[in-house]
């Protein structure tokens, strides 16, 4: 009986040696309830995709930098970059109101002050976290301005 009672120790402590130095039984896989990540208005380089103009993921509206390429001042294109950003939340059943991080880069931080009259207000009496730099080198395609945003759905 001692014997046996040894054993069943000795056979426990090497279990739980070999579970703890990852040797024990695999462990069951959980089926993965992560879901799928939808893209929208992949850019194509050729054949390759480049980016996606938002990605979403559960309740999560990524939207890629909107710039505004034209000539015009930084009111007129801070304000073309913000209805881009509007239009794509709104095709993915979010609005500026639920935006949570916005990113701006300018051409020029002397735009700073332009940029924010015609930023203020656009996304409601409680506006996302943001954060504004000014790039070296300036922003991709002349844009005096360009813009990313996070939001829920």
């Amino acid at each position: 009986m001692e014997k046996l009672k040894r054993r069943t120790s000795l056979k426990k402590l090497i279990a739980s040696l070999a579970g703890f130095a990852g040797i024990g039984m695999v462990a069951k896989a959980e089926p993965d309830n992560t879901p799928e990540k939808e893209v929208f208005n992949v850019v194509q380089d050729q054949d390759i995709p480049l980016f996606s103009g938002s990605t979403k993921l559960g309740n999560m509206i990524f939207v890629a930098g909107k710039g505004a390429h034209f000539d015009g001042d930084i009111k007129a294109h801070t304000d073309h970059v913000l209805k881009e950003l509007e239009k794509e939340l709104i095709k993915a059943g979010s609005s500026m109101e639920k935006v949570l991080k916005v990113n701006v880069y300018l051409h020029d931080l002397n735009d700073y002050k332009g940029m924010n009259e015609v930023y203020k207000g656009r996304f409601g009496k409680k506006p996302p976290v943001r954060t504004t730099v000014a790039t070296y080198g300036g922003v991709p395609g002349d844009s005096l301005v360009e813009m990313d945003c996070i939001a829920y759905i």
